[in-house]
Protein backbone atom coordinates (compact mmCIF):
# COMPACT_ATOMS: atom_id res chain seq x y z
CA UNK A 1 0.00 0.00 0.00
CA UNK A 2 3.23 2.35 0.73
CA UNK A 3 4.08 1.64 -2.42
CA UNK A 4 0.77 2.93 -4.11
CA UNK A 5 1.04 5.91 -2.18
CA UNK A 6 4.23 7.02 -3.26
CA UNK A 7 3.42 6.45 -6.99
CA UNK A 8 0.37 8.40 -7.07
CA UNK A 9 1.99 11.35 -5.39
CA UNK A 10 4.66 10.90 -7.55
CA UNK A 11 2.15 11.29 -10.65
CA UNK A 12 0.49 14.29 -9.16
CA UNK A 13 3.11 15.76 -8.46
CA UNK A 14 4.58 15.57 -12.52
CA UNK A 15 1.22 16.43 -13.70
CA UNK A 16 0.73 19.02 -11.02
CA UNK A 17 3.96 20.73 -12.27
CA UNK A 18 3.01 19.82 -15.77
CA UNK A 19 -0.29 22.15 -15.55
CA UNK A 20 2.27 25.30 -13.98
CA UNK A 21 3.49 24.74 -16.77
CA UNK A 22 1.20 24.47 -19.58
CA UNK A 23 -0.77 27.35 -17.14
CA UNK A 24 1.71 30.06 -17.63
CA UNK A 25 2.75 29.27 -21.28
CA UNK A 26 -1.20 29.65 -22.17
CA UNK A 27 -1.02 33.01 -19.47
CA UNK A 28 2.23 34.53 -21.85
CA UNK A 29 0.12 33.18 -24.96
CA UNK A 30 -3.11 34.89 -23.85
CA UNK A 31 -4.54 31.53 -24.25
CA UNK A 32 -7.30 29.35 -23.17
CA UNK A 33 -6.01 28.95 -18.77
CA UNK A 34 -6.25 25.94 -16.32
CA UNK A 35 -8.88 26.97 -13.43
CA UNK A 36 -7.25 27.99 -10.19
CA UNK A 37 -9.51 25.59 -8.90
CA UNK A 38 -8.47 22.90 -10.83
CA UNK A 39 -4.39 23.64 -9.30
CA UNK A 40 -5.62 23.31 -6.51
CA UNK A 41 -7.11 20.37 -7.06
CA UNK A 42 -3.77 18.98 -8.39
CA UNK A 43 -2.29 19.92 -5.30
CA UNK A 44 -4.70 18.75 -3.13
CA UNK A 45 -5.36 15.07 -4.06
CA UNK A 46 -1.39 14.70 -4.70
CA UNK A 47 0.36 17.62 -6.77
CA UNK A 48 1.80 19.55 -3.62
CA UNK A 49 5.27 18.83 -4.23
CA UNK A 50 4.92 19.62 -8.28
CA UNK A 51 2.55 22.49 -7.79
CA UNK A 52 5.28 23.78 -5.34
CA UNK A 53 8.21 23.10 -7.81
CA UNK A 54 6.22 24.28 -10.68
CA UNK A 55 4.96 27.68 -9.10
CA UNK A 56 8.92 28.11 -8.51
CA UNK A 57 10.33 26.64 -11.72
CA UNK A 58 8.19 28.91 -14.21
CA UNK A 59 7.62 31.75 -11.78
CA UNK A 60 3.89 31.00 -11.97
CA UNK A 61 0.91 32.35 -9.40
CA UNK A 62 4.36 33.56 -7.17
CA UNK A 63 2.45 36.72 -6.48
CA UNK A 64 -0.57 34.91 -5.07
CA UNK A 65 -0.38 34.60 -1.63
CA UNK A 66 -2.54 32.00 -1.21
CA UNK A 67 -0.85 29.74 -3.68
CA UNK A 68 3.13 30.89 -2.37
CA UNK A 69 1.93 29.72 1.60
CA UNK A 70 -0.66 27.11 0.63
CA UNK A 71 1.84 25.52 -2.12
CA UNK A 72 4.19 25.29 0.16
CA UNK A 73 2.13 24.24 3.31
CA UNK A 74 1.06 21.36 0.97
CA UNK A 75 4.55 20.41 -0.61
CA UNK A 76 5.79 20.11 3.10
CA UNK A 77 3.31 17.77 3.87
CA UNK A 78 3.56 15.70 1.41
CA UNK A 79 7.61 15.42 2.12
CA UNK A 80 7.22 14.76 5.58
CA UNK A 81 4.45 12.26 4.76
CA UNK A 82 6.42 10.27 2.18
CA UNK A 83 9.07 10.01 4.92
CA UNK A 84 6.85 8.85 7.11
CA UNK A 85 5.91 6.00 4.94
CA UNK A 86 9.38 5.34 4.21
CA UNK A 87 9.89 5.25 7.94
CA UNK A 88 12.84 7.95 8.34
CA UNK A 89 13.17 9.24 11.46
CA UNK A 90 11.94 12.72 11.75
CA UNK A 91 14.43 15.02 14.13
CA UNK A 92 12.36 16.50 17.26
CA UNK A 93 9.59 13.37 16.61
CA UNK A 94 8.41 11.14 19.44
CA UNK A 95 9.42 7.58 18.82
CA UNK A 96 7.08 5.17 20.44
Amino acid sequence: MQTVILYWVLLMSIWAFAAMGIDKRQAKRKGQRIPEKNLWLLALIGGGIGAYFGMQTFRHKTRHTSFRVGFLILALLYVFGILYLLGARIPGSIQA
